[in-house]
């Protein structure tokens, strides 16, 4: 290492060299505003007043950087944040000094060894002094990280970097272009910002300049020899992200987005997140306003159980949720191998946050990952597991959920979402668990399957249980989740890679689709919005023909429909409908807080009494096997319940 990169790497390290200099610059400042003030400055008229204020800024400065965490700081990394902390502290310090100086001068007449002005000398002053050795540094590191990536870029197992296009000149873009420049080892270069504010045109940002907006895209990529295209936009429609992937895909260039804003929950941005376009950007919708901060309040400090932890949709909820800051996290599933994951990946995560603080110099005791391995099909178990960890919050996403599959197996889907969920409710209850969010699904509505059977089935549960406890129990309904298990893009992909045939049931089948971190935002939304009994319904937008999304995907794979891979039609399988109904008929639902979430009143269903007698025949039926007799009982519970088996294509209703 060189000499210049000890002394830097002793500097970032070390901020107690910072304080030491600090105590030797500030006497240094009180003498140039002395000098400053007076055209004559005598020692034997002025020596006391020189060092009262002397020893005061001593005391009072470095007493006021410490209280603002100055001498935690990385330096070398130092930004916009920074200098407002230090302005901030040398304000506060200033201003310390000030009141006690003229106290000082007030009780002891000191007005002539102490010019009362002196204080608003010493400000700027004290400030240019100490902010100085600090920006060096980090212009220091600045040098040291571009002549470390000239050495690399010349070294002979050095890779070129990459000419890089950032789509995007907003408050993401702009972080993603300082990392891209922090970190030489990514051999990336970005040459130039597109973006569509006119405002922004021909201007520089960290001398990157913004080359012109979305039209300019094509003229960009050939004019800075481009080898990857970042899109940067969060926000940004399925629309726009289409245009922007297909221009990359003519040019013959790499294209990688960072994802949406239902993926950055805490609203931190890094190159690590990029990825290449997949079909979920494609349907993005407009964006969902989150109420952060009332997530974040619901969650921190409490202790939150999910179920089904080791699913798609029960693992994103541990992510989010663990950003939220729990004291303690229950993650609950049946899968052994699925827990592990999760469990690992979350723990990583907090081992990296705990390495980061540590480096700020901050001690924050972090939330405790409990896996516990659990069937909530036997109640003595999920009894035990409450009682050990006491859960605070519930989310209840574990769920038999594949439709053709439960209808082939009736019991399993009956005791594991139905009985499960009294399960869980009872234990809850027994537990005072506060809030419980039972994750439902749109095929609730008017059901065709079992499985939509039985989340109707659990929903009349939940809303049982919040008139019985009077307690925030609520169930939360959606539609199809884009990557979850078992979703139809995960066999379009298997498909496609296997060269073909791509198999949709129908042409005209559509469904409602959700990305899984949308989806699990606006389950915590609706977690918060929620007093009892209402089963919120989460606004879906438009539904997608599924033949649609197998000719996006197929095209996103750089194949065309036809000529490399052909669409085959299978017909609709057992317990499927054309198209998802969003309400049930007679329903009254009203708008919340949230312009995407919409509360329904209780719906139609039984008396207590009844409901209970119903889940005893349901549960005898299961002990027996005697699918005819469950099948009765849903019926029973729900008249409107019809197997799809049984139907015959409503034209008239699809036509609306």
């Amino acid at each position: 290492m060189s000499k210049l990169g000890k002394i830097i790497e002793q500097l970032q390290n070390r901020n107690r060299y910072l304080l030491f200099l600090d105590l030797v610059l500030l006497p240094v400042a009180v003498g140039i505003s002395f000098l400053l003030r007076l055209d004559n400055f005598d020692p034997v008229q002025f020596g006391a007043g020189y060092l009262f204020f002397t020893l005061l800024a001593l005391v009072v400065t470095p007493i006021t950087y410490y209280a603002f965490g100055i001498y935690s700081r990385y330096w070398p990394f130092a930004s916009i944040d920074e200098m407002v902390l230090l302005i901030s502290a040398s304000t506060t310090a200033g201003l310390a000094i000030a009141v006690l100086s003229w106290i000082a001068i007030w009780l002891f007449a000191a007005a002539g060894t102490l010019p009362r002005s002196i204080p608003f000398i010493f400000f700027p002053v004290e400030l240019a002094l100490t902010a100085g050795p600090r920006f060096i540094i980090r212009l220091l590191a600045r040098y040291q990280r571009q002549q470390l990536n000239a050495k690399r870029v010349n070294g002979k197992k050095a890779r070129l970097p990459k000419n890089v296009l950032i789509v995007g000149a907003g408050y993401v873009g702009v972080m993603l272009a300082r990392e891209i420049r922090n970190n030489p080892d990514l051999a990336l270069e970005p040459v130039g910002f597109i973006d569509d504010d006119p405002r922004k045109l021909y201007n520089y940002i960290q001398g990157i300049p913004i080359i012109g907006g979305r039209n300019a895209l094509r003229h960009a990529v050939q004019e800075y020899k481009v080898a990857q295209v970042i899109i940067a936009m969060p926000n940004a429609s399925g629309k726009i992200i289409r245009e922007i992937a297909g221009v990359c895909e003519q040019m013959g260039v790499e294209a990688r987005i960072i994802p949406g804003m239902y993926a950055i929950l805490d609203e931190t941005v890094s190159i690590n997140q990029l990825r290449k376009v997949e079909i979920e950007d494609l349907l993005r919708r407009e964006p969902v306003q989150t109420d952060i901060a009332a997530v974040r309040e619901l969650l921190t400090g409490k202790r939150v159980l999910i179920t089904g932890g080791g699913g798609s949709i029960g693992g994103e909820l541990c992510r989010q949720v663990l950003r939220c800051g729990p004291t303690e996290l229950i993650v609950l599933g049946h899968g052994e191998n699925s827990i592990f994951e999760i469990c690992n990946e979350l723990q990583r995560k907090l081992d990296l946050e705990a390495k980061h603080r540590a480096l700020q110099g901050v001690s924050v005791l972090p939330p405790m990952i409990h896996p516990v391995i659990a069937d909530i099909r036997f109640a003595d178990r999920v009894q035990a597991v409450f009682q050990q960890y006491r859960p605070e919050i519930v989310f209840h996403a574990a769920a038999h959920k594949h439709v053709p599959l439960m209808e082939c197996n009736p019991t399993e889907a009956v005791s594991n979402n139905i009985l499960g969920t009294r399960n869980l409710l009872e234990a809850s209850v027994a537990c005072g668990v506060d809030r419980f969010v039972m994750i439902s699904t749109d095929k609730a509505v008017n059901p065709t399957s079992i499985m939509g059977a039985t989340k109707r089935v659990a929903e009349m549960l939940v809303q049982q249980t919040a008139a019985q406890v009077g307690k925030a129990y609520v169930a939360v309904r959606f539609g199809n989740v884009l990557g979850s298990r078992g979703s139809v893009v995960l066999t379009f992909k298997q498909q496609i890679a296997a060269g073909g045939p791509v198999t949709v049931t129908d042409p005209d089948m559509v469904r409602f689709f959700m990305t899984i971190p949308e989806a699990v935002q606006l389950v915590l939304q609706a977690a918060v919005l929620g007093h009892g009994g209402e089963v919120f319904m989460l606004d879906m937008g438009e539904p997608v023909k599924i033949v649609d999304l197998a000719r996006d995907l197929i095209a996103l794979s750089g194949l065309q429909v036809g000529r490399d891979i052909d669409i085959v039609y299978t017909g609709i399988r057992p317990g499927e409908k054309l198209f998802e109904e969003l309400f049930i008929p007679g329903e009254v639902y009203q708008h919340t807080g949230h312009e995407k979430i919409f509360a329904l009143g209780h719906l139609p269903g039984l008396a207590e009494l009844q409901l209970e007698a119903a889940i005893d025949r349901l549960e005898s039926s299961i002990r027996c096997n005697d699918v005819a007799a469950l099948i009765a009982t849903l019926q029973d519970l729900m008249p409107d319940f019809r197997m799809a088996s049984a139907l015959a294509v409503d034209q008239t209703a699809l036509s609306r």
